[in-house]
């Protein structure tokens, strides 16, 4: 049996998993603007992935950037979960003001 991409498919998992809490964490910390980060990361990464000979290590590697480049939304979509109390604020930060689209769609027609 060949094995390799079944430890692709489960390192992609676990890659995916651990960068939940690390978009949670980014948000929290350093706010949206840490977007920057996971770009260059991201770009690297993929970068990386193109020179490197060993197939399930360029994979990963892959893997890795493109899930950089999906976390850069996912830092912006984080800050609306934020704001909508569905994870804690840092009280560290003032967040500047904000409206729901809902709430601001209806002001601008009545």
């Amino acid at each position: 049996m060949y094995w390799m991409g079944l430890v692709i498919g489960l390192a992609t998992f676990g890659i995916i998993g651990v960068f939940h809490p690390i978009v949670i964490k980014a948000e929290y910390y350093l706010s949206k603007k840490c977007w920057p980060i996971f770009l260059v990361s991201g770009i690297v990464c993929i970068g990386a992935a193109a020179f490197i000979g060993v197939l399930w290590v360029s994979a990963l590697m892959a893997v890795l950037g493109f899930t950089c480049l999906w976390s850069i939304g996912e830092v912006f979509d984080q800050e609306k979960r934020v704001r909508k109390g569905w994870f804690p604020a840092n009280p560290k930060r003032v967040y500047e003001p904000w409206e729901p689209k809902e709430k601001a769609d209806k002001s601008k027609t009545s």
